[in-house]
Order: C-alpha cells, then structure tokens, then sequence
C-alpha cells in the first residue's frame, strides 16, 4: 500500500527538498541562486514562519521545496509536506545522519498519505492521498518503513468504522484476514461456547446481544511462529459501549466506537511482528463484545465468576473493559508466556492525566518498564509509566465477591483499574498494561482526526530490542 510512495532512485524531474534553519548560516541564503533568493525574498517566508515554500524554477515548473526544520521529532518532520505538494517526485538535500532518523522520516512521509476511509454502501472504502514519491533515505528500514506504515493504517482503518459495520463478528473477520495473509492460524469461541470453556466475564459482559450472531461475544485467537519466546498480546475488542444498564450520557457516547482501539492495536502491531518476521512464537487474544441495554445485560451489583475463579461485584456495568480482559488476561498468563502485553481504551482517568496523545502504560517489571519507556522518547513515539500502587487495591473490595469492578473513590481511576488487572496475572510473569486513547481528537501532519495507535512504533522497537537481548 505505501511501497508507491518511495523510490529507489531519482530521475530528471526530481525536485530537491532543502531544510532551511531560521538561525545559522543558511539564513543567509548563500545556498541559492540569485532567481530563489529573490523568490525567498518577496515570497514573506523569511519573516512569516510558514513550515514550507516551493520555488519555482525560471521555467514556471517546481524547483525545489524550501522546508522549515521544524521541533517536531524525525517521525513527523516530513508528514505535513505530501500534502502540500504536487504529485511528483521527491529527495532529500540532506541525508539522515544515521538509520534511525532516516527510518522514522520514511514513516511519517507514509503515514501521511492516509486518509479515512468514507463509508459506502454499508462499508469503509479505503482511500489515499495520491502517492509523492520520496526517493528512500540511503539508510532508511525499508522493510520496517512499510510494516508499521501499513499496521498503523490496519488499526486506524478499524477503530474508525461505525459499530454497524465492525461488529465482533466483522472484528473476528478481521483477524483471521490478517491470520490468513501471514500464514497464522485463527480460532473463536463464540456466545455460550464461552461458558462451555470458562470464560464466563466475557460472556457475562456480551449476554445482551448474545442472540445476533454478528454481535454475540466472542473470544479471537490467532498464533503464529514456531520458535523462539511467547509474547501474548491481549487487546480490549468492545466494538460498543453504551455504558451498559448504567447507561452513559449522549456525549460520552458519541466516540464509543473507539472502544475496541486495544483490539486493533493488538492486530496492528501483530501485522508488524509477522511482516518483519520476528523471532517469536506469537499469540493474539481478543474479547470482542458489545455492551449493550438489554433485558439479558448485567445488572449493578450481580456477582459474576471468571475464569480465574475471582468472583467480582458489578459495581458499575460501564466497568466493562477490564471484565473481559480478566478472562484474556487468565488464558494468557496460564501458558506462561515470556512477556504480556494488554492494550485497552480502559480509563477516561488515563486520558485526563495524560491527554489523548500520551498512552500511559502499567508494569509488574520495573525493568521491562523502563526500558520501554526509554525507548518510546528515543524514538519519539512517547508512552509514559504510571505506578501500579498497591495501596489503592484497599477500593476495589467487595463485601459479597472477591473484588469490585470499579473502585470506592473517583481518584486514581487508572491506577485502580490497572490493579484491578494485576489479579488475574501471575507475579512471575513479566506483564505490561497500556491504557491507550486510540483517538486523535484533532487533526495533525501525519495523524488525520480518528483513530490511531499512539506509541506503537516505540512498542515495536522495544520488542525488537527484548528480543536481541534474549
């Protein structure tokens, strides 16, 4: 999909893209001729501080592109410029110092020929930016380029679709589609096939619309690899989230279609591991449900079991995510897998303490905690580390179950529901817990308003690094 995007080689109606820096020598223009100095002069763009100029050359066709270099870091540097420039071909002045800046320059140059997918006829009809060929930075990953380019786009595709559209059959559809594209195996338990193998939340959580085939919960499973260590990735698939019987108010609502983006991001990321192919034996579990109002949703305060063999009160039925995840998370931590990653559009809470950019995620291994995070600012994809604070598991106490599912105070809901999690995970294994927002709630370069996966290029780049080291 973004291979048209980038050529191996220029020609000769390559047009050159130069970074001007508003301080040092080429302030002063002695890098041009005497026709764009002249440009650059009457243009204002000396003075104006607009991130780009094209300059003409004596001919009327495009010369070269002036671009301001901008704060923003190497992964979105060049996003904003394809959409300001004619369809053509495109290179470098400069090339990156080293293979990381060349890598995340490509990434963002791809990213920003995405585009949302309008819906027609009843279904998403994928669209782009016309492709503006870059010609590949010397010391650019191509292979990693075009993997997290297109696992980027994989989650956005699906967390922007209306809940119409992915149901948790669609979410089940996708799966084995990407299962099937990289030679993975796939598997669903569906409805009561879920009480059959114990694992009674998710059901409990998806029962109002268990009688639709197409919304009925379900449990996805792909595996893939035949060697090396286990990572499990366990994504939030609640394709929509009323709030359930303590229904939420029409404004917090209106964006619950995101509510599977740690689904997506699960499967985004799983298409990077396995177009790279990635020393790994890797596993991917989805609880997808709907939460819905209905004579057969849970009610507050019923006790309901998990696989674990937790009882948990139903504190509130908008406590939803981090029920179906227990039974995932279960599943996984009884194989015993090297590390352990859920992701989830869990907590409003994470979002006020982080805004919507920032993903915070939870540990149980300090060293695997800081290691991400160090690679996340490195790479300029940042997530950032909350504590699992053991104090605040005195509110999640229940005098009728083992626990509640939400907390007794309104403070420290992130925290609460991440060590809500953390029971239903051995101590021996290493375990990371990411709270994510999967929505830009406005439009930047490279990152359309809608759905994303913030910080999984860091993700991967961690992971990659977790394996060299084993």
């Amino acid at each position: 999909m973004f291979s048209d995007c980038f050529k191996p080689r220029i020609d000769r109606h390559t047009v050159e893209i130069t970074y001007f820096d508003d301080t040092g020598p080429r302030s002063s223009l002695r890098d041009f001729d005497d026709f764009e100095r002249a440009w650059i002069r009457s243009s204002g763009f000396l003075d104006n501080g607009k991130p780009v100029l094209m300059i003409p050359r004596a001919d009327g066709q495009l010369g070269r592109v002036l671009l301001r270099r901008s704060k923003e870091t190497a992964l979105w540097a060049l996003a904003g410029l394809p959409g300001q420039l004619p369809v053509g071909r495109y290179r470098l002045s400069e090339e990156p110092a080293n293979a990381q800046e060349a890598t995340a320059l490509a990434i963002g140059w791809a990213l920003a020929h995405y585009q949302v997918a309008p819906i027609k006829d009843g279904q998403p009809e994928p669209r782009q930016l016309e492709p503006r060929e870059l010609v590949w930075p010397k010391k650019a990953d191509r292979d990693l380029v075009e993997a997290v380019a297109e696992g980027i786009s994989l989650g956005r595709d699906l967390v922007n679709q209306p809940a119409n559209v992915l149901t948790p059959q669609a979410l089940e559809q996708a799966a084995r589609s990407l299962a099937k594209q990289h030679g993975a195996s796939a598997s669903s338990l569906v409805g009561r096939q879920l009480l059959a193998k114990n694992y009674p939340a998710i059901y409990a959580v998806g029962a109002g619309v268990d009688s639709d085939a197409s919304r009925a919960p379900r449990l996805i499973e792909l595996r893939w690899g035949k060697s090396g260590p286990l990572v499990t990735l366990v994504g939030k698939g609640v394709t929509f989230d009323t709030g359930g019987l303590d229904i939420k108010p029409a404004a917090a609502m209106a964006a619950m279609k995101k509510d599977m983006g740690g689904a997506a991001y699960a499967l985004g990321l799983a298409h990077m591991i396995m177009s790279l192919g990635l020393p790994m034996r890797l596993r991917v579990l989805v609880p997808s449900v709907e939460n819905v109002v209905s004579d057969m949703a849970m009610r507050p305060q019923d006790v309901i079991a998990t696989r674990k063999g937790l009882s948990v009160e139903i504190g509130n039925t908008d406590a939803e995510g981090r029920l179906i995840l227990a039974d995932a998370l279960s599943d996984a931590d009884d194989e015993k897998p090297d590390i352990l990653f859920d992701f989830a559009t869990l907590t409003g809470a994470a979002r006020v303490a982080m805004g919507a950019e920032v993903p915070a995620f939870f540990s149980n291994d300090a060293a695997l905690a800081a290691s991400l995070q160090a690679k996340s600012q490195s790479c300029g994809d940042l997530v950032w580390q909350l504590p699992l604070y053991a104090g605040y598991q005195r509110y999640m106490k229940s005098s009728v179950a083992d626990l509640n599912n939400i907390a007794s105070v309104s403070l420290g809901g992130a925290i609460t529901a991440a060590l809500f999690l953390q029971r239903f995970v051995s101590a021996e294994t290493s375990w990371l817990h990411m709270d994510t927002n999967a929505w830009n709630p406005d439009a930047r370069p490279g990152r359309p308003k809608g759905g994303d996966l913030m910080g999984v290029y860091g993700v991967l780049l961690w992971l990659k690094d977790q394996l060299r080291a084993r």
